[in-house]
Parts: structure tokens; C-alpha cells; sequence
């Protein structure tokens, strides 16, 4: 059972995991922390975390190994890979993935972690500025006895949502999660640019849909936020989208369940990556529609 004090393992400090990892010292944990990027480790060891230099060190320093990294690939080699994967830790007895991996690579690592280590899907939904506040929701699958252990030190990072024991459960609602936050991003862009040519002002626009029937988490959020202003600074990338809507669709193909409005979301994340870089804030597939519909939807 991990305890306040014991040493957590962390890997992976970037836009979501340095939050994260942030709240978890801010609770009092003690954090082994390892990530390719030497920046992003410079004020975890300033405020005294350990810094080491690959995940087996990690993984031989800290039972409970917490991961947030932004790719299955990546995922799959900080676990098994080579000399340096947390496979070749010393210590570690389970592994927190709170990355969106998808249930294929989940259910991969796992069977290939056991028995020595255990698995614990817990990927995020909430973004950045919930990771900071400890707003996230933390969807999460393992068995019952490591669930018991990991929901205290979860908890630091938002509510949490129990699916089952199986592994990739969790990595399955949070594809479906995601899928719906992009489609209402791709409808809402296309509503709001069609308002627009018309003549009408976009904040009465959104108040009367927030008001009504087609309200989402673009119209309530996202707009306001990060479009009308025209800051494109949501805090996700068109990249990450992208990714987790083609797994979300890939996955529930390889299961027999077809995606035809899944394939067209994926097609305009696509696009947006080609037009604006996989680095672009995923609000920029507002301004994809408003280049092809020639308007601007601002306050």
C-alpha cells in the first residue's frame, strides 16, 4: 500500500503530466521523476524531486510508477523497451498510465508487464487547465485490489470514474470522450461559420444555443474561450486530437462498429494538422472553416 512520503515515480512532465506531477507534490508526495526534455525537469528538482535518467531508474527508485506521455509508440517504449523500460525496474510493482493509449496498446503492455507488474489504465480528460486545478476526469481499469491503492493518489488530480478490471476499459471511454469533443468542435465551426455569413453575431449565436437544444461543450467552452477572442489557446493540440480520434475510429472498426460522422471528424483533424501544424491548438479547425467560408467569428 503507497503512503504519503513514500516516493512516487513519475515519467513524463509535459503540458498535462507537469500539472499533475505539480499537485502531486503540492500533496506532500515525494516524486522520482525521469522525461526526454531537461526543461521540463528543472522546477521539479528545484522544489527537490529526484531526476534520473530513463524509466528503469524510475522504475527501480518507486513502486507506483505514474506515466502521461502523449503517444501509444511512446508509451509502449518507456514500458518494454530495451534496457531503459520500466520492465527493468527493480522496485516497481504497478504502472499508472494516464496517457490515451487506446485499449489495443493497454491490453499489449499489460499482458506483457504481468505478472511482475501491474497495470492501471487511468487516462485524463479535462486538459490542461484541469490538471492544474485537480478538475480532471480520471477514467480508470484495473483490478479491484490496485484500485484500491491508486484512488488516493488519483484523487489529487480530479474525480474518478471506475470502468471495470479489464484492461483498456478506460482507455475505450476515454476515446469515446474524445470523439465527441472534436465532433462538437467540427459542427460547431461549421454552425457558427454559416451564422456568420449570414449576418449574425456570433456571442448571440452561442447564447442561443447554450440556450437551446444544440449546446456542447464547443458552444459553452471552447468559443468563448478560445475562438472569440481569437487566442486559439484551448491548451490541445491538433496533433493529439487527431491521434485519439483515428484510434477511437480504428478501434471500434477492429471491433465491427462502423464510424461514418467518427471518419469525417478524423478527415477534418487531418486537415487542420496539414494546414496548421500537428503543434496548433485544436480550436484552429474554427479557422480551417473560417479560410474555406471566407468570414471570421469573433466577439
Amino acid at each position: 500500500m503507497a503512503v504519503l512520503g513514500a516516493v512516487l515515480g513519475f515519467i513524463g512532465v509535459g503540458r498535462m503530466g507537469g500539472p499533475m506531477a505539480s499537485r502531486l507534490l503540492d500533496a506532500g508526495h515525494r516524486l522520482c521523476i525521469y522525461d526526454v526534455s531537461a526543461d521540463a525537469t528543472k522546477p521539479f528538482a528545484a522544489r527537490g524531486a529526484e531526476i534520473v535518467g530513463s524509466p528503469a531508474e524510475v522504475a527501480s527508485r518507486a513502486e507506483l510508477v505514474l506515466v502521461s506521455l502523449p503517444t501509444p509508440d511512446i508509451v509502449r517504449t518507456v514500458a518494454l523497451g530495451g534496457n531503459g523500460g520500466v520492465i527493468n525496474g527493480t522496485r516497481a510493482r504497478l504502472m499508472i498510465d494516464l496517457s490515451t493509449t487506446g485499449p489495443g496498446v493497454a491490453t499489449e503492455v499489460a499482458n506483457q508487464l504481468a505478472p511482475r507488474i501491474g497495470w492501471v489504465d487511468a487516462p485524463v480528460s479535462g486538459g490542461v487547465t484541469g490538471a492544474r486545478a485537480g478538475t480532471l476526469a480520471v477514467m480508470v481499469s484495473c483490478p479491484k485490489p490496485a484500485f484500491g491503492e491508486v484512488e488516493p493518489i488519483l484523487k489529487t488530480f480530479g474525480k474518478i470514474f471506475y470502468t471495470g478490471e479489464k484492461p483498456g476499459l478506460a482507455q475505450s471511454a476515454k476515446l469515446a470522450n474524445n470523439l465527441l469533443a472534436a465532433t462538437a468542435m467540427v459542427a460547431t465551426s461549421e454552425a457558427l461559420a454559416m451564422g456568420v455569413k449570414a449576418g449574425l453575431d456570433p456571442r448571440v449565436l452561442l447564447d442561443i444555443i447554450n440556450a437551446s437544444s444544440g449546446r456542447n461543450s464547443a458552444t459553452q467552452d471552447k468559443f468563448p474561450r478560445a475562438i472569440l477572442p481569437r487566442t486559439f489557446d484551448f491548451g490541445f493540440t491538433t496533433g493529439l486530437s487527431y491521434k485519439d480520434v483515428r484510434l477511437c475510429v480504428e478501434e471500434a472498426e477492429a471491433m465491427g462498429v462502423p464510424m461514418v460522422v467518427g471518419a469525417a471528424v478524423r478527415e477534418m483533424l487531418a486537415i487542420t494538422r496539414a494546414r496548421f501544424g500537428a503543434d496548433s491548438d485544436f480550436t484552429h479547425i474554427a479557422r480551417l472553416l473560417e479560410e474555406w467560408s471566407g468570414v471570421e467569428i469573433k466577439g
